[in-house]
């Protein structure tokens, strides 16, 4: 009897992969997924980590004496993507004892219409969306120096109640409130559709727009049962709309309009994923987030994020390259950003 994800069934469904051929994979990319019409790039993201594990236990079962999961993910968006199916190619770029990269594409037609006999398109009804490179190792091969650092996220987060000033994760899923700490009503819904799926906690008055503060929890489609796994983690490292409602702020006084109204769009260029941890196989309830920005010049952003389980371990670092444009670019039938 096949074990239920920790992630739950609407999400695997909606980053299922599925071979073809050789290093030839399809997916379908939903619309519950979406900012706007354009699935959302931390969606896509998990759906090539997904990518690079189907494609090793496919192709290269007998490489690792376990599953070898992406450690590091660079992936740079070309092309807005659309609802419905896609291409996933795989060039084997390195296939070695400790890490194996792979180069990845994800391809749609030019033509978002054109979902049938995908497989059998032309190449110039093709283009590709998304490419990069995921680096990959098994668990038993992670061997080496490990130590700490001294980093802690500062300036420090908004203070909980717990007598060390953390959280108490339990009264905050509880209430919905804990010390300086309460649940946030996401912004704009039916247009960030993709930022949905979480519940989201953040400080009652956020100190700057430079470090946004964040504790999430995973509710895929409204499933009160799932658990963060490494694919959604993917999901997390580009899920924060707490940092983009202070960009939605930041650009509609640079409009003169004073009014933010969910008019932008924050389209991702390129994203960079260092994977510290494997989650556990049961997943994990919370995750903590500190996004920031450092510089937003010429419509163009910088986002870095770092992600923490509860007991303050570092799971991954994320950097990405964004744009701030018009939500018309994203609802219209512009085919580039």
């Amino acid at each position: 009897m096949a074990v239920a994800p920790p992630h739950g069934t609407a999400f695997e469904a909606a980053i299922q992969v599925k071979p073809i051929k050789s290093h030839q994979y399809s997916a379908h990319l939903r619309q519950d997924w979406c900012i706007g019409v354009v699935p959302h790039g931390g969606y896509t993201s998990a759906i090539l980590y997904r990518l690079a594990l189907t494609h090793f236990a496919h192709t290269h079962p007998l490489q690792y004496r376990g599953p070898a999961t992406p450690i590091a993910m660079q992936l740079t968006f070309l092309r807005r993507t659309a609802v419905g199916p896609a291409l996933l190619n795989v060039q084997d770029v390195k296939i070695g004892s400790r890490t194996s990269t792979i180069h990845v594409t994800l391809t749609q037609p030019r033509s978002s219409g054109r979902g049938a006999g995908l497989e059998e398109a032309a190449p110039e009804e093709q283009e590709v969306k998304i490419a990069g490179y995921i680096t990959v190792s098994p668990a038993h091969a992670e061997v080496g120096l490990t130590a700490p650092t001294g980093w802690m996220p500062l300036p420090m987060p908004a203070r909980g109640s717990r007598p060390d000033g953390g959280v108490d994760l339990v009264a905050l899923g509880g209430s919905g409130r804990d010390g300086e700490w309460e649940r946030i009503k996401l912004p704009f819904p039916e247009f960030r559709r993709a930022t949905q799926h979480v519940d989201l906690y953040g400080p009652r008055q956020p100190k700057t727009m430079a470090a946004v503060d964040q504790w999430a929890r995973f509710r895929p489609e409204g499933d009160q049962a799932a658990r963060w796994s490494n694919e959604a983690l993917v999901y997390l490292t580009d899920t924060f709309p707490l940092a983009l409602s202070g960009l939605d702020q930041r650009a509609a006084t640079a409009a003169g309009d004073g009014e933010a109204g969910g008019r932008h769009w924050y389209p991702t260029v390129a994203l960079n994923i260092d994977l510290k941890k494997r989650l556990p196989a049961t997943g994990e309830a919370w995750l903590y987030s500190r996004v920031q920005t450092v510089s937003v010049r010429d419509g163009r952003t910088d986002l870095g994020v770092t992600v923490m389980d509860a007991a303050g371990q570092v799971v991954a670092v994320a950097t990405q390259v964004g744009l701030v444009v018009s939500a018309s670019r994203n609802l219209g039938r512009q085919p580039k950003l």
